[in-house]
């Protein structure tokens, strides 16, 4: 992986919680993108008052009080434009909450952002029958990627967790990105404020699907959803989770921080037995 950084060119607000920044210009020079469609760079953020500036050497800066040392998160790529050399991150933003929240809440033309990367795991197989795709605001920008490829006329299935009705957006080309995807993709949105417990919605939209055929599986996201829908698929699908590219993003009542430090643990829990 490399280190170059980004000056932001566009900035769009997708969804009351979704941001979209494009970034561009001579500090991407060097920026190698992956084939996988959830390709993700380490965002670095410069907390307020810290003594330094986009670049920066980030062996110099680990140096300083832990409250200015830059604070790292990753975010997927949207999309890469190899011709104009631009980079589309959407963040989630929920108020002004977090680093990479306000950072995104408070982003102009001209700010600048330096990024590790990119690496990534996953991209769409192309001899599977059909493809499910599962996540929340976290996982729909790798979603959206992997439509972009999914083969013509292919059946993808995408349940999609966010707020309300106000909070979807669009994955495909109409988002304002051109895409060469052409698949027969069928999106569920799963809103919060129905009541019902979400991990339960998705288990019961993955039981009401036509399960034939080879199957190419995605589900990213909360923690809890995300191993609800695991067990599920092993459970009652008899789906190989080694096949799979199944992973939480984040833990409901954690934050960046919290969620780093219990992840493992709570990841080898959940496989025990499963």
């Amino acid at each position: 992986m490399s280190e170059q950084y980004g000056t932001v060119e566009a900035v769009e607000r997708l969804s009351p919680s979704m941001i979209r920044v494009v970034f561009g210009g001579a500090g991407l020079a060097g920026f190698e993108p992956t084939d996988q469609t959830d390709q993700y760079v380490n965002a670095l953020f410069v907390p307020d008052g810290a003594p330094y500036s986009v670049p920066f050497d980030p062996d110099e800066v680990r140096s300083l009080e832990p409250e200015f040392r830059p604070k790292g998160r990753r975010y997927t790529i949207r999309a890469w434009d190899p011709e104009t050399r631009r980079v589309t991150i959407d963040f989630v933003a929920h108020g002004d909450v977090g680093f990479a929240g306000r950072w995104a809440q408070r982003a102009q033309v001209g700010d600048r952002l330096q990024m590790v990367g990119p690496s990534g795991g996953y991209r769409p197989n192309t001899d599977a029958d059909w493809y499910l795709m599962v996540g929340d605001e976290s996982a729909l920008p790798a979603i959206a990627a992997s439509l972009d490829v999914v083969p013509p006329g292919r059946r993808c299935v995408v349940l999609a967790v966010v707020d309300d009705a106000d909070h979807e957006i669009d994955l495909g080309i109409d988002a304002g990105i051109d895409t060469a995807g052409a698949g027969d993709v069928e999106v569920r949105w799963c809103h919060r404020v129905d009541g019902t417990p979400t991990e339960q919605r998705l288990v019961d939209e993955i039981a009401r699907l036509d399960w034939s055929g080879n199957v190419d599986i995605f589900v990213h996201g909360e923690a809890a959803e995300v191993r609800a829908v695991r067990r599920f698929l092993v459970a009652e699908r008899g789906v190989d989770r080694s096949g799979c590219s199944i992973s939480p993003y984040w833990r409901r009542g954690k934050d960046d921080e919290g969620w780093r430090e219990i992840k493992r643990e709570w990841i080898a829990d959940d496989l025990v037995g499963v």
